[in-house]
């Protein structure tokens, strides 16, 4: 069989991304940054259904913040698109759209089902214009990145991709997995320079695949033995740490209890060698919080009930709400009416240094006030505040008001800007008898602030 594929040439390839977020463009850019090499020349095309966001990219704004003008302006062989027909000559294809869960935190398929449809049916018209561009005589190659829950991509997406094309797989087209690993916010780790797994439906395609990333991934590739194990690594990788953060978070709580300062129990643990150096807090976002969730979905469906999966995906959702009765009990404690206490949150964003608010516990620590009505500001310089006040009954304030004092000053999101808040500034957010809140252990602690 290895004789009769004809995969696409490596070095000159046409690249389809489908999804130009966090994920899809960085790797569109570059991918299309090869036009400089005398031996590498990718056409590269980004797809996405969201018309406003191509328009944006085009006039190289980047709302992400993960790419940055100098780098849209050096893609200079990316073709940005909304036009479905931009995509019929393209023989790679990779897709990068979102996979969140429902409300019930089931997985949420539909934009990754509706990709693969969209695959196919370019698939089909690729196969229709052969005969007129003899460059489409080879087999086409599509790599998923999307993260899904082991076997989702051969049970799901590949049935897709063939009723739409009337092709057959691995025989007329190939497929691989390559999960992103992208750290939204970190300026360090970036795209090029995180060790990219790869896999692929044949030994030759996944080669093929690996060699294809290697391009572009400074630091090397590891190729897995299946797709299957390729996303089974995906979702294990963010399993762990949401379990590991379940235990300090459960600690916390015990500690709490106990009048222990959990922060302070953590630097005296870090002192032994292999103490595993996790801290407390919310786990929001759309990697940690909801990876589990697809793990286990697969298991249920194969009769198994993960315990220490659904355990810690309890605590760690059940925090907020934890926070948000701890902030309630330190008004009552006080001499503050609860009714009409005043509370500055800083940061909404679910993560530090970034302006992704998908999935941010931020928001459902703060519901949980609202309930007692009680007043809330909001400041976070990460977000645009015009988009998420249209979503959520909040104060959004650009800058502090000298004037205005708060029963409680809540830092929320460890962003930066607020390490930089000097003491005197912090003392002069709180009225009398107000108190800090901080999450994350910025607040100086000469302010006395409860902690987690």
């Amino acid at each position: 069989m290895k004789n009769n594929i004809q995969l696409p040439n490596l070095n000159n390839c046409r690249i389809c991304i489908i999804g130009l977020g966090y994920v899809g463009l960085p790797l569109a850019i570059e991918f299309s940054k090869f036009k400089q090499k005398k031996s590498i020349n990718h056409d590269v095309i980004g797809y996405d259904i969201n018309l406003k966001r191509i328009n944006e990219l085009k006039n190289n704004i980047d709302s992400t913040e993960e790419s940055s003008i100098e780098d849209l302006m050096l893609a200079k062989n990316l073709k940005l698109t909304h036009n479905v027909e931009d995509l019929y000559t393209s023989d790679v294809f990779i897709v990068t759209v979102p996979t969140p869960v429902d409300n019930a935190n089931i997985p949420d398929l539909k934009a990754l089902k509706s990709a693969s449809k969209l695959v196919g049916e370019t698939l089909k018209k690729r196969k229709k214009n052969i005969s007129k561009n003899k460059l489409l005589e080879t087999q086409p190659v599509i790599i998923y990145e999307s993260t899904v829950y082991p076997g989702a991509t051969k049970e799901v997406c590949i049935p897709i991709i063939q009723e739409a094309s009337e092709l057959n797989v691995n025989k007329d087209f190939f497929y691989g997995y390559s999960p992103e690993r992208v750290n939204p916010g970190d300026k360090n780790k970036k795209l090029t320079s995180i060790v990219k797994i790869t896999s692929g439906s044949t030994e030759f395609t996944s080669k093929w695949i690996d060699e294809l990333y290697n391009q572009i991934i400074k630091v090397g590739t590891h190729r897995a033995g299946s797709v299957e194990i390729a996303e089974a690594a995906k979702i294990i990788e963010n399993v762990q740490r949401d379990i590991n953060i379940a235990l300090i978070n459960e600690l916390s709580m015990i500690f709490s209890k106990l009048n222990l300062d959990t922060y302070e129990i953590l630097e005296a643990s870090k002192t032994k060698w292999n103490f595993i150096p996790f801290e407390p807090g919310l786990v929001g976002g759309h990697c940690i919080g909801i990876d589990p969730y697809y793990l286990k979905y697969k298991a249920n469906l194969e009769g198994l009930y993960p315990q220490i999966v659904s355990s810690g995906r309890r605590i760690n959702e059940n925090m907020s709400f934890w926070i948000a009765d701890r902030i309630i009990t330190n008004i009552s404690k006080r001499n503050l009416i609860l009714n009409k206490a005043t509370v500055l949150c800083l940061g909404i964003t679910f993560k530090a240094n970034c302006p992704d608010i998908r999935n941010t516990k931020v928001i459902s620590l703060l519901e949980k006030l609202l309930e007692f009505n009680i007043e809330i500001d909001v400041m976070d310089p990460y977000v645009n505040h015009e988009e998420i006040k249209e979503i959520k009954n909040f104060n959004f304030i650009q800058r502090l008001i000298p004037e205005k004092k708060y029963s409680c000053v809540l830092l929320a999101v460890a962003h930066d800007n607020f390490k930089l808040i000097k003491v005197n500034e912090w003392k002069n957010m709180l009225a009398k008898d107000g108190f800090f809140f901080d999450i994350k252990n910025i607040i100086p602690r000469e302010l006395n602030p409860v902690r987690i």
